[in-house]
């Protein structure tokens, strides 16, 4: 079975140390069911494909294989079709590409590609159609064909050659792919317990809590197992930004607003030379693998005042088996925003991402005293949703996230952040994060202060 994955960015060889495998040679990596290879049918400057092939053992499979008859366990389609199988594959090959990874081009690998996926026979049960359903909420372009039976007149089969093209982080495209494969053939070739829970959360992440289909994607992913989806999906739902889900499947847009958004903030504390980086109200951890991706962050604190957050991130991020200099970089810390702590002073920068609208207007103050006036980072980089934003979003009503307390206009939000930057000694200019609508304005408002 084989994909390939390619780019014309430029230079396009650089998909090379995205993927941490070397365009001049050819790898082989050995799995329990088989062979994967990685080679480069084409790399030059302006076009670099990486290909990976599963060369699967037929012997191998056995006793592995969820058919229900014995014949089953024989004569299969599982040497040659996209599958859970190539998945595990790609997951394996790809490991530190798929968490954004790349101390060659960590600039590189936090930002957007664009990008070429071709599988040229991917079982997909539902067709060229829930391929589209899949991948086309994600940002892609799906050219999906069915691939005919051999005999006239039988119609096609279940089978699809699959093309997709979008801009898009690397890491989230193979997140796609991993959660994908499994999901369209619609059947999980090892066996499913509650690890994979944490493998689709991890892969998920950022995307799957607002996609369309994303009780179908996780009862497929988790073997159609009524515990394990039930319990997944119970966990996507405290961090869905109801916004974020129907832009997602609604809006059309090229790139999701949650990436947009970390994208913005990423920006800033660039542009601010921040290396001492707070991560205030982190929840499970949403901003922490991309401030890791680069080294210009030396020091990265997540505090939240949710023990069990923290406990999330912690796991998403493998902090037990992460590699002992990237772990020295990172610590976590509980804490209330509302009550200063001595801990968060002195940082170059700190960062509220979709947090001040959690906190109860009376509390405000508060938070103000806590971040402005006792931490006093040298940048603060701030998101909140703007309220007027909301119309564009057929079948929301109310505020955005049921933990949300208020959501401020343009005007409201401009206000306050000059009247924080007057009584704290920061500068403060405003901008849009997303699709600026002249009439209602960005899905997300941001303020950047410098002390």
């Amino acid at each position: 079975m084989l994909l390939t994955l390619s780019t014309t960015h430029v230079p396009a060889t650089d998909l090379g140390f995205l993927l941490h495998k070397n365009p001049a040679r050819a790898q082989r990596t050995q799995l329990s069911t088989g062979v994967a290879h990685v080679f480069y049918p084409e790399a030059s400057e302006r076009r670099c494909t990486a290909a990976l092939l599963l060369e699967v053992d037929p012997i191998g499979l056995l006793g592995r294989t969820t058919e229900a008859f014995a014949l089953g366990q024989y004569v299969n389609d599982r040497p040659y079709a996209a599958s859970s199988l190539l998945a595990v594959a790609l997951g394996k090959v790809f490991g530190s590409a798929r968490h954004g990874v790349s101390k060659e081009r960590p600039e590189l690998a936090a930002g957007l590609l664009p990008l070429e996926v071709h599988l040229p026979a991917l079982s997909c049960r539902g067709g060229a159609a829930m391929a589209e359903r899949f991948f086309g909420p994600l940002g892609w372009a799906v050219d999906a064909r069915p691939v005919p039976l051999d005999v006239p007149g039988w119609g096609d089969s279940r089978y699809v050659d699959l093309r997709l093209a979008g801009t898009l982080r690397l890491a989230d495209a193979l997140n796609h792919l991993y959660v994908g494969l499994p999901v369209l053939d619609d059947a999980k070739h090892y066996w499913v317990s509650t690890d994979e829970i944490d493998k689709l959360l991890r892969a998920g992440a950022g995307w799957l809590a607002g996609h369309p289909d994303r009780d179908l994607i996780t009862t497929r992913y988790l073997a159609h197992q009524r515990s394990l989806a039930t319990a997944a999906i119970e966990r996507l739902e405290p961090g869905l930004d109801d916004a974020e889900a129907v832009d997602a499947a609604v809006a059309d847009r090229s790139v999701p607003l949650a990436r947009l958004r970390q994208e913005a903030v990423l920006a800033e504390l660039r542009a601010a030379g921040a290396a001492r980086v707070l991560d205030l109200g982190a929840g499970a951890g949403t901003l922490l693998p991309a401030l890791l991706a680069d080294p210009r962050f030396t020091e990265i604190v997540a505090v939240d005042v949710s023990a069990r957050a923290l406990a999330d991130a912690a796991r998403r991020l493998h902090l037990d088996r992460m590699p002992e200099r990237q772990r020295a970089r990172l610590t976590m810390l509980q804490g209330a925003l509302t009550y200063t702590d001595a801990r968060l002073v002195g940082y170059d920068a700190a960062v509220l991402m979709e947090v001040v609208e959690h906190v109860d207007p009376d509390r405000l103050p508060a938070l103000e005293h806590a971040v402005f006036g006792a931490a006093a980072p040298a940048t603060v980089v701030l998101t909140t949703p703007n309220a007027e934003h909301n119309v564009r979003w057929p079948g929301l009503a109310g505020f955005r996230h049921r933990d949300h307390r208020f959501e401020w206009t343009r005007a409201e939000f401009a206000a306050w952040t000059r009247s924080v930057a007057d009584r704290y000694g920061y500068s403060v200019r405003t901008g849009p994060v997303g699709a600026d609508d002249p009439e209602v304005g960005p899905p997300t408002q941001l303020a950047v202060f410098s002390r």
